[in-house]
């Protein structure tokens, strides 16, 4: 009887799983919803951040545009339900080397700068998850003015 169960169980999972290719301990999953945050934070998310947040998940993990589509609204449903970004960061600093985690906040400052300008509420978010992340404040900061360089000349939109 236990292993009917087992064997049950066992293939609801499966089909769960089937359903999308990002299960709940990917990195491209935790490193997607922490992006997704970033440009929720400040209460609007606008095509410019959408389009932008795409563009670094194909580029990125090296997904095509259904792949970086599904996995960007999975990350939405994730972030709306999580209580904290330790589940997500977690994750990240189980699975990945320190450098891989400073791109990481380098493209969270991306996504954080898109739209021309950093909201406060992105800024302290994206100092959080450095910080969960193991991150130092060095190395957040000069990500972060790296990626303001190259954002400093564009137009910025008004929010």
């Amino acid at each position: 009887m236990l292993d009917i169960l087992k064997t049950f169980l066992g293939e609801i999972t499966k089909q769960n799983n089937s359903q999308h290719p990002f299960d709940d301990d990917d990195v491209r999953l935790a490193a997607a919803a922490l992006m997704f945050h970033i440009i929720a934070v400040d209460g609007q998310v606008d095509a410019n951040e959408r389009d932008k947040l795409h563009e670094l998940l194909c580029a990125t993990y090296n997904l095509s545009n259904s792949e970086a589509s599904e996995l960007m609204a999975l990350a939405q449903v994730r972030d709306e339900e999580a209580v904290d970004l330790y589940s997500f960061t977690s994750v990240l600093k189980r699975k990945l080397e320190i450098d891989d985690r400073i791109h990481l906040v380098k493209l969270l400052w991306e996504v954080g700068y898109v739209d021309g300008r950093l909201h406060e509420f992105e800024d302290n978010a994206i100092w959080r998850i450095a910080e969960l992340l193991g991150v130092s404040s060095r190395d957040r900061l000069e990500m972060k003015h790296k990626v303001a360089n190259t954002y400093k000349d564009k137009p910025k939109h008004n929010n």
